[in-house]
């Protein structure tokens, strides 16, 4: 699995494969701390292994269709993920998740290639509704659905366990129907 995006500027979006394990791992085990604030499951990832079943599994759902998992490349360093965690085909919605190496926040780098993905999908008429549901608290996941236009469509209360908590989670999407240009 070859597949590629091209972002701009060096940033590309590779569709995750066995030979990402190490780099993806090293990412992960490098941010835990950070994306536990955010994020439920870094805690259940201590293991190369852990990470290769992860790559696996996603490999499949790709092929599928069920899922798309790429990782955002900066050059050849692998700096992130931003992926379709679910597709609903006969909807042709896909539910957007996505994280960022800690030292590379406030760079655009997540806005940027949210936007290819967004671009790729819509011009092959594959994806029409594009949804991202942030914990309230996250202000930067917020921020960055609302400023690449999709628009909050509610409030889902006490929605996601993270940390010995429920929290509130906003739903926002993004419709677009043919090109996106």
């Amino acid at each position: 699995m070859n597949e590629q995006i091209d972002v701009n500027d060096g940033l590309t979006l590779r569709a995750v494969n066995e030979n990402h394990v190490v780099a993806l791992h090293r990412l992960v085990m490098k941010n835990r701390a950070w994306l536990q604030q955010t994020l439920n499951w870094p805690q259940l990832v201590t293991t190369e292994e852990d990470t290769r079943k992860n790559v696996q599994a996603n490999m499949l759902l790709h092929r599928r269709g069920y899922a798309k998992m790429y990782l955002i490349f900066d050059g050849e360093q692998v700096i992130g993920v931003m992926a379709f965690n679910q597709i609903e085909p006969l909807n042709k919605t896909a539910w957007i998740g996505y994280w960022l190496d800690e030292a590379r926040q406030g760079e655009g780098v997540a806005s940027r290639a949210l936007q290819a993905l967004i671009r790729h999908y819509a011009q092959r008429g594959e994806i029409r509704r594009f949804a991202i549901r942030c914990r309230v608290d996250n202000p930067a996941s917020n921020r960055l659905a609302r400023r690449n236009g999709f628009l909050l469509e509610g409030c889902l209360k006490q929605a996601e366990f993270l940390n010995g908590r429920y929290d509130d989670v906003n739903l926002y999407a993004r419709i677009i129907d043919g090109d996106p240009a």
